[in-house]
């Protein structure tokens, strides 16, 4: 997709390249528009205009071809993509229709059919168990990813034995998040954060902020690479060099229904539930 600002230099270098234009204008070939033509100017103005609208128009397309795409991907039933599609589809509550994988929504309120759908994420992989498949699953409470409860999952389960394709075994993964322990030494700028790494100018603390935003960045059930981390508190005012000394996480071992040992994660890792959860920050120190 083209940006703003090449349909806008299209629209001027077409313009000044007219030779009628240029006999009218009195133009300097050679000249870009920019060099001719004030910002202030009718041309200048109008130019911006019609590539805003341009622009705008594209940029519905774009996403009018991406969700039409989306669209007819989730629909072939029994791929990957249709499972997920049917997870979020899931209303708690409600009773499907009679030989049918939609939900009975007659006499409800959008605000009850609204409420009703639970599963705000997931994700679907292939187990490594032949015929089968792992469903993970998040809802958010307070605008925090979180598990259902454990009678949501059981309506959950229930449902996908009533749509699943036959011969088809699926897990329902409902986990609290994984938990992600970073090691981390920051090389400040004293002039811009003190020794707590809070900023000097405007208070609060600007590597945990930007951590949190990082993990709010990533999509659910997406690989945490730790060079994205560290790029990312690159460009945080005032932090000269990130160090990443060590990063682990531990989740929810199944046989013990707890938490397991916190592992080291050497490059990048798919979080077990789906999701992370930062522990804490202590383990974040500011040198100068």
């Amino acid at each position: 997709m083209r940006s703003y600002k090449e349909i806008l230099n299209k629209i001027t270098s077409s313009f000044i390249a007219n030779p009628q234009v240029i006999s009218a204008y009195g133009l300097n070939v050679g000249q870009t528009f920019d060099e001719q033509f004030s910002l202030v100017s009718i041309e200048n103005i109008i130019f911006n205009v019609v590539a805003g609208v341009i622009y705008t128009l594209e940029t519905f397309f774009v996403q009018h071809k991406k969700d039409v795409t989306e669209q007819l991907y989730n629909q072939k039933s029994g791929r990957l993509p249709w499972y997920r599609s049917m997870a979020l589809k899931f209303q708690y509550g409600f009773d499907l229709m009679e030989d049918s994988d939609k939900f009975d929504n007659a006499g409800a309120t959008a605000e009850q059919i609204s409420s009703s759908k639970i599963i705000k994420y997931s994700a679907v992989n292939n187990s490594v168990t032949p015929g089968e498949i792992v469903i993970k699953i998040a809802t958010e409470i307070n605008d925090v990813l979180s598990p259902v409860t454990a009678e949501q999952k059981d309506a959950v389960e229930a449902y996908f034995e009533e749509v699943k394709w036959a011969g088809t075994e699926i897990t329902i993964l409902n986990y609290l998040p994984d938990r992600l322990f970073l090691n981390l030494k920051i090389f400040r700028d004293p002039l811009v954060l003190d020794e707590n790494g809070n900023s000097i100018l405007n208070g609060g603390n600007p590597v945990e902020k930007a951590i949190k935003e990082f993990m709010k960045e990533l999509p659910f059930n997406g690989e945490l690479i730790l060079a994205h981390l560290v790029d990312k508190l690159q460009s945080v005012e005032g932090v000269l060099i990130p160090e990443l000394i060590e990063a682990s996480s531990s989740w929810i071992d199944a046989t013990v229904d707890d938490y397991g040992m916190p592992t080291v994660i050497d490059v990048k890792r798919i979080p077990i539930s789906g999701y992370y959860e930062i522990e804490n920050f202590e383990n974040i120190v500011y040198v100068v």
